[in-house]
């Protein structure tokens, strides 16, 4: 059963939610081919670590789910917006737990066939860079540069995800882009960009 059908592609991530505390699973499923590939990629590139980020990602959907009972739908959250900051929190906890981040894996690993070695090598050691750069950064300021630059968000939806007012997001994001400029200057030439 894919929720990939005309009748669930139409249909907002609140409405799918309500119909799958209705019982439907196309509705489920639908949601989850919408959600689960962010909340892994953004709790890839906040822990670093696949495993652990396929953990915090199924956690998060299963809270989602145990919340789709009392889901409302009149705009006050997005289901989206909901799963980032469950997901922001859980990260969150998980690092303080194990401590400081280790240097980041690649979360999308996957061999297409499409680039050349050597281009997959030079976009590896690109993203290799970027993630160990990210690892420095504060948590907060992580979170924010995360959300804003890789995965596209607005201002808005990351201060109601980090729970903090649009100009602490602005503040998080500038900060943090100035630390990865510093932290990623004196490699520009050795990541093929100095040519």
């Amino acid at each position: 059963m894919s929720g990939d059908t005309p009748e669930y592609a139409a249909l907002s991530d609140g409405a799918l939610m309500v119909l799958f505390a209705n019982g439907d699973p196309g509705a489920s499923a639908a949601l989850t081919a919408r959600l689960l590939p962010r909340a892994l990629r953004h709790a890839a590139r906040v822990l670093g670590d696949r495993a652990e980020a396929e953990d915090i990602a199924q956690e998060a959907m299963l809270r989602l789910w145990r919340a789709a009972a009392g889901w409302r739908q009149d705009g006050a959250a997005q289901p989206a917006t909901w799963l980032y900051r469950v997901v922001a929190n859980l990260c969150v906890d998980r690092l303080r737990r194990r401590g400081r981040a280790e240097p980041l894996d690649d979360p999308d690993a996957a061999a297409d066939g499409a680039p050349g070695a050597e281009a997959r090598m030079v976009e590896a050691d690109r993203m290799a860079a970027l993630d160990a750069a990210l690892a420095q950064l504060p948590e907060r300021q992580r979170q924010a540069v995360v959300l804003r630059h890789i995965e596209g968000l607005s201002n808005p939806e990351i201060a109601e995800i980090l729970e903090v007012g649009v100009e602490a997001v602005e503040s998080l994001t500038a900060r943090g882009k100035r630390a990865l400029a510093a932290a990623l200057a004196t490699q520009k030439e050795a990541l093929g960009y100095g040519y």
